[in-house]
C-alpha cells in the first residue's frame, strides 16, 4: 500500500528530528528537508508539537517492532530474549545512522512532565518496561518488576554511553551485567 502524504511527512520528519533535535528544527527546515509545504504540514498537524507526537508514535512502533522481533530471533526463551536486548543494541549502535535515543532526546527537550511530548516519550519507556517485566515473569524471576527495571536501566545507560562515545563497547558491557542478573534463569531455560 502506498503511504499517504501524512505518513510520508511523519516518516521524513522523523529522520530530520532524530538527526537535528526537536527545538533546533524549525518549520522552515522541515519544509526544506521533507519537501512538504507549510500549508500541507498544517493541514495534517495543527502544531509542531502534534507532528512531534506523531513522529514519536511512529518511532515507538518501529523501534519496539524491531527490538522485540530481534529478541525473538535471538532466543526462544524469555531469559534468552532478555539477554538478546543487548545483542540487538550492539547491532543498532554499529549502524551509521545511530544517534542515540529519540525518546531521551524528547524528554530532555520537553521536561515538563505534563507536556504531551514528554508523556509520549515516557509512554515508550513504560511499554518497554512492561514487556521486559512480562518476560522476566515468564523466566521465573521472583521479582519480575525489579529485574525488568534493572534491565531497562542497563539498556538506557548503554544507549546514552554509545551516543556519547564514552566507552568502547557499552552494549557488551551491559550484556555482561545482564548475564549476571539473569544467570539463574538462563540455566533453567
Amino acid at each position: 500500500m502506498r503511504p499517504n502524504k501524512r505518513d510520508e511527512l511523519v516518516r521524513k520528519a522523523l529522520e530530520v528530528f532524530y538527526r537535528s533535535g526537536f527545538h533546533a528544527t524549525g518549520m522552515d527546515t522541515l519544509v526544506k528537508e521533507t519537501g512538504v509545504s507549510k500549508t500541507s504540514m498544517y493541514k495534517h498537524f495543527r502544531t509542531k508539537d502534534d507532528l512531534i507526537i506523531a513522529v514519536l508514535q511512529l518511532r515507538d512502533a518501529n523501534f519496539r517492532s524491531w527490538l522485540y522481533g530481534r529478541m525473538e530471533e535471538l532466543s526462544d526463551t524469555p531469559a534468552g530474549q532478555l539477554i538478546g536486548i543487548f545483542t540487538a543494541l550492539g547491532e543498532w549502535f554499529g549502524k551509521p545512522e545511530f544517534a542515540g535515543c529519540m525518546f531521551v532526546k524528547a524528554s530532555s527537550e520537553f521536561q515538563d512532565h505534563a507536556h504531551p511530548v514528554y508523556k509520549q516519550a515516557s509512554e515508550h519507556k513504560q511499554m518497554l518496561l512492561d514487556h521486559f517485566t512480562a518476560l522476566a515473569r515468564s523466566a521465573g524471576a521472583p521479582d519480575p518488576a525489579a529485574l525488568a527495571r534493572r534491565l531497562l536501566m542497563l539498556k538506557e545507560g548503554a544507549i546514552v554511553l554509545a551516543a556519547m562515545s564514552v566507552t568502547p563497547d557499552p552494549a557488551e558491557d551491559a550484556l555482561q551485567t545482564a548475564r549476571l542478573l539473569l544467570q539463574p534463569y538462563l540455566e533453567n531455560s
